[in-house]
C-alpha cells in the first residue's frame, strides 16, 4: 500500500492501540479560544458550531468529528489549535445529539448523513465571505464528508479548496464486524454504551420511535445500527444503510483535491478495506493516498524528540489543505 515515510511513531507508545488511546487519555489540552454558535435546520431542529476565529479573509477549517465525538475530542482541540497556528479561522460542526443538549428532531446523526454538513458550510460561507474554505472530517465525521464530496461532484462552491479525511471507516459493515473480534470489543462496548444512553432518551421522548427490546439486546455497534439507526433513518436493516452510507462507495466520483490518511494497523478496520480503497482510489487523480504502516485510529503519535509528542495527523492535513488554498 502506499505509504508516507513521513511519519514515525514515538517509540514509547507501542502497537496501535496506545496510539489510538493515548491522544484520548494523555493528551495535553489546547488554549486556543472557542466560541459556540447554534443554527437553525431547514427540518426545525439545531446544529451547534464551535469556532476559533481570524481576520478577515483567512482561510477557514470546517471539521467533522467521529463516531460520539464532541467539541473536547483530542483530535478536535488539535485541529483548532493547529489552525490558529498557522493563523486560520476554524469551525468544527457537532452532529446532532452529541452537543450539550439532545437535539429536538426523532432522527439522530449517522455515516451517511450529509445534509447538515451543507446546512453548516452554507452558512460559513456566507458568514465568512472573503474566506478561502477547507474541509476536513475524522474517523464517522471522514465518511460523511468523503460521501458528501462523492454526491456532489463538480458541484462544489467556488471558494471549497481541498479536503482531509483521516482514519475513515470507508466499509462500514466490514468496520463494525471487525470491531466484534479481539481487544477491539473494548471499543466496541465503550460506543455501545454511549448510543445506548442517547436512544433510551430519544426514545423516552419519541414512544414507538424503534424496538426498545431490540435496542437492549444490543452489544454490538452492528446491531445498534439494525435496531436503531436503520429503522429512525429509513433503511431496511443495518446492512443496507452501511451499503447506502459507506464512503467506498462514493469516491470514485469526488472532484476536489482530498487527501486520504490512515494507517495499515488501525484497530477499527481490516487492513483489506485500506488495500481495496487504494485500488479505487487509483484511477481518482484527485486522490491523494497516505496510508502509514503504524498510527492506529486517529493516534499519529509522533516524537521529535525524547519524551515529547507530536501529533502527526493534525499537522499533515494541515499542511495538505494548505496547498490547495490558492
Amino acid at each position: 500500500m502506499a505509504t508516507n515515510d513521513g511519519f514515525e511513531p514515538a517509540w514509547w507508545i507501542p502497537g496501535p492501540h496506545g496510539q489510538t488511546l493515548w491522544g484520548k487519555f494523555v493528551r495535553r489540552r489546547s488554549t486556543a479560544a472557542i466560541r459556540r454558535e447554534r443554527i437553525e435546520t431547514p427540518d426545525g431542529d439545531f446544529l451547534d458550531l464551535h469556532h476559533v476565529d481570524a481576520p478577515a479573509g483567512r482561510p477557514r477549517l470546517v471539521f467533522l468529528h467521529g463516531l460520539e465525538g464532541t467539541v473536547r475530542s483530542h483530535y478536535a482541540i488539535g485541529l483548532f489549535e493547529e489552525a490558529r497556528i498557522r493563523g486560520w479561522g476554524a469551525t468544527l460542526m457537532v452532529f446532532r445529539g452529541c452537543g450539550a443538549e439532545p437535539n429536538r428532531r426523532p432522527r439522530f446523526y449517522h455515516s451517511g448523513e450529509t445534509g447538515d454538513l451543507s446546512c453548516a458550510l452554507d452558512h460559513v460561507l456566507k458568514t465568512w465571505p472573503a474566506s478561502p474554505c477547507v474541509l476536513a472530517g475524522v474517523s464517522l465525521g471522514g465518511n460523511v464528508l468523503l460521501k458528501w464530496l462523492g454526491e456532489r461532484g463538480s458541484d462544489l462552491p467556488p471558494r471549497v479548496c481541498g479536503a482531509a479525511a483521516v482514519s475513515v471507516p470507508f466499509d462500514l459493515e466490514r468496520g463494525a464486524r471487525h470491531l466484534e473480534r479481539g481487544f477491539a470489543r473494548v471499543y466496541n462496548r465503550y460506543f455501545v454504551r454511549s448510543l445506548r444512553s442517547k436512544a433510551r432518551v430519544k426514545l423516552a421522548r419519541y414512544p414507538g420511535l424503534f424496538d426498545s427490546a431490540a435496542l437492549e439486546r444490543a452489544r454490538s455497534i452492528y446491531e445498534f445500527d439494525d435496531a436503531v439507526t436503520a429503522p429512525v433513518h429509513g433503511f431496511a436493516d443495518a446492512h443496507d444503510y452501511y451499503m447506502k452510507s459507506s464512503a467506498l462507495g462514493w469516491i470514485d466520483t469526488i472532484r476536489l483535491p482530498t487527501l486520504l490518511l490512515s494507517a495499515q494497523d488501525d484497530p477499527f478496520l481490516p487492513a483489506e478495506v485500506l488495500r481495496e480503497v487504494e485500488r479505487r482510489a487509483a484511477a481518482n487523480r484527485w486522490l491523494s493516498v497516505e496510508f502509514t504502516a503504524h498510527g492506529g485510529h486517529v493516534g499519529f503519535v509522533a516524537a521529535p524528540s525524547r519524551g515529547r509528542a507530536r501529533y502527526y495527523a493534525e499537522w499533515r492535513t494541515c499542511e495538505f489543505l494548505a496547498s490547495t488554498v490558492d
